[in-house]
């Protein structure tokens, strides 16, 4: 079952168009896992902690996220119950090293995968080597170089199944895999800047960016000025599979009929074969059978907003990934990691999180409007005031919160 919500946008003067959102109606319930409105640096708990642009994010096989902040020109880690802490960064060191102690401030980095090993990838455009963060922090720089065509600017990361390296060079219009042998080769594209289908070298690419892989080791390419998906296989096939090379506005559909004006910053597969698209101010989904869907947000409103569907917003989701059956995105513009959850179930408290209680305290019946002030005595003789309300309802019950030692008595005094 699908809910198709037309959003029209005039082109011209006469015109008309309309873009489609076609919401999947499996109950997605997007919710802020950390991260708050402000903008800063906190480590802590939850919403109580701070992130400066948040824009990658991957999930280690415990279910741990690591995020790349890079405003902060971090590594933050997140547990599944939302601790957050600093992984790497904000030393004072190279790029060589171990965890905190190292400097990441030099280098602004444009994408972030995690292999098989729990160990980071991280690249930038700028430089000729990949950063290899460890599970233990180890922090070491993986130089490609002695290549026949060297990359030139490096856009996208993902890892297959066997812990390979896929790279995109947006501006050498190649896609580079690096692997687990050191070996760096041309895993598909001539160099030519294009659009062309083929096998390996006899393909093209045009501005390739965010990659993603799927169980079967399918590498998918989001080309970025025509607003294209491209697939490769294991045999180098190059197939375009969905978009249709214009990218005047958004559009759910199934393969080239779907439209991509807003840009595809980054892309993950969950464990059914579906490519999930964190697009801006939406996150859709691009399912085996090619058809693009809308999971959460809107393709015309960038905010922020949880709940379901088409109730949520976000602003700059730029990174996704898929770990225990839950999506997690990295809102950059909200400074916030938001997970999405299809059908949640309601969850028991713990009874460790519950306490019961008697509370003594008065019910008033008296005027509406009127303020009146609570006082205890604990022995009907010396009264101190507790607290003044106004009544907003007649009776009115007010509750004493406060732990009960020996007598308390309690009385009402109407004031004029």
């Amino acid at each position: 079952m699908k809910l198709t919500i037309a959003l029209f946008a005039v082109a011209g003067t006469l015109a008309l168009q309309a873009g489609a959102q076609i919401y999947d109606t499996n109950n997605e319930v997007v919710q802020t896992l950390v991260g708050s409105q402000f903008s800063g640096y906190y480590d802590g708990q939850g919403v109580l902690t701070m992130f400066n642009n948040p824009s990658k994010v991957v999930a280690d096989s415990s279910g741990n996220l690591f995020v790349l902040d890079n405003g902060n020109h971090r590594i933050r880690k997140v547990t599944p119950g939302g601790a957050v802490s600093t992984f790497a960064g904000g030393g004072g060191g190279g790029l060589n090293g171990f965890g905190t102690n190292v400097n990441l401030a030099s280098i602004v980095f444009s994408a972030m995968t995690i292999d098989h090993s729990n160990a980071l990838w991280l690249t930038s455009g700028s430089v000729s080597f990949l950063l290899r963060i460890g599970a233990d922090s180890a922090i070491s720089q993986v130089f490609l170089t002695n290549q026949i065509y060297p990359p030139s600017s490096f856009s996208g990361l993902c890892v297959d199944s066997g812990n390979n390296i896929y790279i995109s060079d947006f501006n050498g219009s190649r896609i580079y895999r690096y692997k687990t042998n050191g070996v760096m080769e041309v895993f598909a594209g001539s160099g030519d800047s294009g659009t062309i289908d083929g096998n390996g070298f006899f393909s093209s690419f045009a501005g390739p960016t965010a990659l993603a892989s799927d169980p079967a080791d399918n590498i998918y390419v989001f080309q970025k000025p025509a607003g294209l998906i491209r697939r490769i296989n294991q045999k180098l096939d190059v197939l375009t599979i969905a978009g249709n090379g214009s990218g005047n506005y958004d559009l759910d559909g199934v393969g080239t009929n779907a439209y991509f004006s807003s840009a595809v910053a980054a892309m993950c597969a969950d464990n059914s074969g579906n490519i999930i698209l964190a697009c801006g101010s939406s996150i859709r989904m691009m399912t085996p059978t090619t058809n693009i869907l809308t999971l959460a947000g809107n393709f015309s409103f960038g905010s922020y907003s949880n709940g379901v569907g088409s109730n949520a917003r976000f602003d700059g989701a730029s990174g996704v990934c898929f770990s225990q059956g839950i999506i997690f995105v990295a809102d950059s513009s909200n400074q916030r990691i938001r997970n999405i959850t299809f059908n949640p179930p309601s969850q028991i408290v713990s009874p460790a999180n519950l306490k019961l209680n008697t509370y003594p305290g008065l019910q008033i019946t008296g005027t509406v409007g009127r303020t009146y002030q609570i006082q205890t005595s604990s022995d009907m003789n010396a009264w101190a005031t507790v607290t003044s309300l106004l009544l907003t309802a007649s009776p009115y019950v007010w509750l004493d919160q406060n732990a009960v030692i020996g007598n308390k008595f309690y009385r009402a005094v109407l004031l004029p």
